[in-house]
């Protein structure tokens, strides 16, 4: 099994659907990968519907891991000061082959794609535009580290 660092940089949203009758939208989104969550800031410009975040979030992935779910849930989301938030809709991002070429070579990227985001009817709300990296965390054995200038080496 391997380890490494799934990175998602969750770059901007395009025509988000008001969820508000008035007034504009916060949107922030949360996105879940194996029962993790991580929340990105809340976007206050524009009126909210065409939103630039520019946050990268990190989760430990580990492949192959247990359970076969390899995917983002990326949920838009609402933020309401005096009120719970309202959820606009999501957008599911497979990282399966990522992280199979990710263990292969090191590293792997999917370089910033657009995602439709849908309703709980599936009715599209708007889109997403995000990018996806995974990184093989480094053995942390003293393999070919220097010590004071000379440099460990390990042999079997």
């Amino acid at each position: 099994m391997a380890v490494g660092i799934l990175e998602v940089n969750l770059i901007s949203g395009k025509n988000l659907k008001r969820s508000d009758f008035l007034g504009k939208i916060d949107p922030y989104v949360e996105i879940q990968y194996k029962g993790q969550t991580r929340k990105s800031s809340v976007a206050k410009e524009d009126g909210g519907r065409n939103p630039t975040w520019n946050d990268k979030l990190r989760w430990r992935a580990e492949f192959p891991g247990s359970g076969a779910d390899y995917k983002l849930i990326v949920k838009v989301m609402d933020h309401d000061t005096f009120s719970t938030d309202d959820y606009i809709g999501e957008a599911t991002v497979h990282v399966k082959e990522l992280l199979e070429m990710g263990v292969e070579k090191g590293t792997a990227e999917l370089r910033p794609t657009k995602y439709n985001v849908v309703d709980s009817d599936l009715s599209f709300v708007g889109e997403l535009l995000i990018g996806v990296s995974y990184s093989l965390l480094q053995d942390r054995a003293m393999d070919g580290e220097v010590f004071g200038g000379w440099k460990h080496s390990q042999f079997d």
